[in-house]
C-alpha cells in the first residue's frame, strides 16, 4: 500500500516555503532527475512544478532521516516516479517527527493574547457572500502561463471594479473553470466549512469587501475572487473557543519548527536539482 505522503510530509509543503507561491515557484521543474543523497524525486523527462517537487524533496529528507535513526528498515523501497512513499515510511516519519520536535504546550498566557489579537477568527456564524473566477490547475497545463492569464484578469477586473459594468461577471464567463463561471462566478453566502481551509483562511477572520488584491491559492488553482458582502457573526469568549485557540497555536508551533528542522536536513544533504533552504545550527525548542 502507497500513500501519496503522510500527514507530516503535506505539511512540509508548508513548511519548505513562507507566503503565496511566486511565479517561479510554479515554473515546470527541470526535465533533469533531481534527488536527495542519490535518491531520486522525478524520473527524467517528467512534467512537474517546482512547489511538488520541493514536496518531494521534503518528504524524501524525512524518510531517510527516520531510516536513518533506526524507524524505518533500510529495505523500505523508495518512492515512486509519482512521489509515493509506503506506508511504513509514511508511519515512521510520523513517529520521527514526534520525537524530534516535542514541542510544548501552548501556555494561558500565550493563548489568551493570541484570542485578543485575533478576534475576527473567534467568532461564529460568520458568512461572506462571494463570487469568482478559477484557473484550474490540472496535469499538463503550462501554470505559468496559467498564473500570467490569471493576474491579467486580477489587474483588469480591479480596474473596472465599482466603475457601473459588471466586468467581473464577464470574465467569470468567459474564463472560469468553475461551473459558477455561467452565473458569473457567483458562489453565494458561505460559511467557513463551506469551502477549502486555504481558501477559508483567505475569505474568513478579515473586513476586506471587493476584489481582493491577490490571487488565492487553493488545491483546486488560482482563483480571482471578490467578496460582495460580509456578516460577521458574533465573537465568542475565551473560554469557549479555548481549545480552537490551543490548537491554532500548535499549529504556528509546529508548522515553525518543523521548517527549521528541514532546514538542518537539507543544510546535511547532499541535494541536487531542487531549491531547498538549508541551516548549519540545530533545531531550537
Amino acid at each position: 500500500m502507497h500513500n501519496e505522503c503522510s500527514s507530516s510530509a503535506c505539511a512540509c509543503a508548508a513548511a519548505s516555503t513562507s507566503g503565496p507561491v511566486s511565479a517561479s515557484a510554479c515554473a515546470p521543474a527541470d526535465a533533469a532527475v533531481s534527488s536527495i543523497n542519490g535518491i531520486p524525486l522525478n524520473a527524467a523527462g517528467d512534467s512537474i512544478s517546482a512547489e511538488s517537487l520541493r514536496q518531494r524533496a521534503c518528504t524524501e529528507l524525512l524518510r531517510q532521516a527516520a531510516m536513518r535513526d533506526g524507524l524505518l528498515d533500510a529495505a523500505d523501497p523508495v518512492p515512486g516516479s509519482d512521489g509515493a512513499i509506503s506506508e511504513a515510511a509514511s508511519l515512521a516519519i510520523e513517529a520521527w517527527l514526534e520525537r524530534a520536535l516535542n514541542l510544548p504546550d501552548p501556555s494561558e498566557e500565550a493563548c489568551r493574547r493570541h484570542h485578543a489579537a485575533n478576534p475576527a477568527r473567534y467568532r461564529t456564524g460568520e458568512r461572506v457572500n462571494v463570487r469568482h473566477i478559477l484557473f484550474a490547475v490540472a496535469p499538463g497545463v503550462d501554470v505559468v502561463a496559467l498564473r500570467q492569464r490569471a493576474e491579467a484578469c486580477l489587474l483588469d477586473v480591479r480596474c473596472h471594479d465599482g466603475s457601473g459594468a459588471d466586468g467581473f461577471a464577464k470574465a467569470a464567463g468567459e474564463l472560469s473553470n468553475c461551473p459558477s463561471g455561467a452565473q458569473g462566478g457567483d458562489l453565494g453566502w458561505l460559511a467557513a466549512t463551506d469551502c477549502a481551509p486555504e481558501l477559508a483562511r483567505e475569505l474568513f477572520g478579515h473586513v476586506e469587501v471587493g476584489v481582493l488584491p491577490r490571487l488565492v491559492h487553493s488545491r483546486f488553482g488560482l482563483h480571482v475572487v471578490e467578496v460582495l458582502a460580509r456578516e460577521p457573526g458574533v465573537a465568542q469568549p475565551f473560554e469557549t473557543v479555548r481549545g480552537a485557540v490551543e490548537m491554532a497555536l500548535r499549529q504556528q508551533t509546529y508548522v515553525a519548527a518543523l521548517r527549521q528542522c528541514l532546514q538542518l536536513l537539507a543544510g546535511e544533504a547532499v541535494i541536487e536539482g531542487v531549491e531547498l533552504d538549508a541551516a548549519d545550527t540545530p533545531l531550537v525548542q
